[in-house]
């Protein structure tokens, strides 16, 4: 059982972050926040996937106008990314929006961070200060000390402004493209501060380079108890990141989500084609939303044996396969037939 980082509780829309509260997976809408049509709909594709808050780009007025309408069709909480403009912030605020993700520093006068804050204070709208290594201020880059206390240092600049206003609905991100920079940034800041962590390895690159990125890194430090709220950046359609994210946390016991799937690699003992086997049983059961564990394995040295743990699952042999559950082996199918009778097990079990 994993140990997690105690934080203070922030709720945004109907989700409630740190605090040992489950969790959460976000992702960030790539179309033009303009067109709502088309926003709405990818957001409705994230909540298919689980999602749990969505994130959308307000570059201008006429994002923050689309905003309005956005929020009254979304099934998810919405987090309005703003940069520079304290404006957009207030307008997206009228219009519903359900976070800000913004840095106080950034967003120029005194009194514009101001009404920034006690107009977010009144709504209740939490904040997440959002820390990027590739963007810090010329005076924390020529300082002589490591990547990831610069980052800590920003990040505790950025807080010290709400602070002052007396605003403590806050949340904290620090992402490098460098997985042991991004490691060792949140785990410093993890020590000075009470805020809930969004924890996230940015620009980490396409499917399966991201996805390795992310899962070292953020499986590093969710083990070690440390994170509130997630975002797996790929550059992929951003479904994909809801995907990585649930995997990631079904990983370590943190969340359940739809099937958890296992298959042993190849190796001179498999008869079967396992690998189209494979794809095929995750293809046919992604959707399925029971939080059970599905195997598909090589041969009957590593099928019920091994994977006795599986709810259900597949063991090779010659041209055929064996159908188990728990361990033990309930049917014997040619291996054409395989696929089919084990989603029969499966459907008749929870009907």
């Amino acid at each position: 059982m994993i140990k997690r980082r105690k934080s203070k509780e922030i709720t945004i829309g109907n989700v409630k972050i740190g605090n040992g509260n489950p969790i959460s997976v976000q992702s960030m809408c790539n179309t033009n926040t303009c067109d709502t049509e088309a926003t709405i709909n990818q957001i409705k594709e994230f909540a298919q996937k689980g999602c749990d808050i969505a994130r959308i780009a307000v570059p201008d007025r006429h994002a923050a106008d689309a905003v309005k309408e956005i929020v009254k069709k979304s099934p998810l909480p919405l987090v309005a990314d703003i940069h520079f403009d304290y404006r957009l912030a207030i307008q997206c605020i009228n219009n519903g929006i359900n976070a800000l993700r913004l840095n106080p520093g950034n967003i120029g006068k005194k009194e514009n961070v101001q009404k920034v804050v006690s107009f977010a204070a009144q709504q209740k709208i939490p904040i997440r200060i959002g820390v990027n290594a590739g963007s810090l201020d010329k005076a924390l880059q020529d300082k002589n000390i490591p990547l990831h206390e610069k980052m800590v240092l920003s990040a505790m600049e950025h807080i010290k402004i709400l602070e002052d206003l007396d605003f403590d609905l806050i949340k904290v991100s620090l992402k490098s493209s460098d997985v042991l920079t991004t490691i060792e940034a949140y785990r410093m800041i993890a020590e000075k501060i009470p805020y809930p962590l969004h924890l996230g390895v940015t620009e980490a690159g396409t499917l399966k380079s991201g996805l390795i990125k992310s899962s070292v890194g953020l499986g590093t430090l969710l083990a070690e108890g440390i994170g509130d709220t997630i975002r797996v950046s790929l550059t992929e359609n951003p479904t994909e990141e809801v995907s990585a994210g649930f995997e990631i946390l079904k990983s370590l016991g943190l969340r359940e989500r739809g099937v958890n799937f296992i298959s042993c690699p190849t190796c001179g003992r498999t008869r079967i084609n396992l690998i189209e086997l494979a794809k095929r049983v995750e293809e046919k059961f992604k959707n399925l939303e029971k939080p059970i564990t599905i195997a598909t394995m090589g041969c009957a040295v590593n099928g019920p044996g091994e994977a006795k743990h599986a709810d259900f699952g597949i063991a090779g042999g010659i041209n055929e396969g064996y159908i188990f559950r728990k361990g033990e082996i309930i049917a014997r199918v040619p291996e054409d037939e395989l696929l089919e009778k084990l989603e029969e097990i499966i459907i008749k079990s929870y009907k």
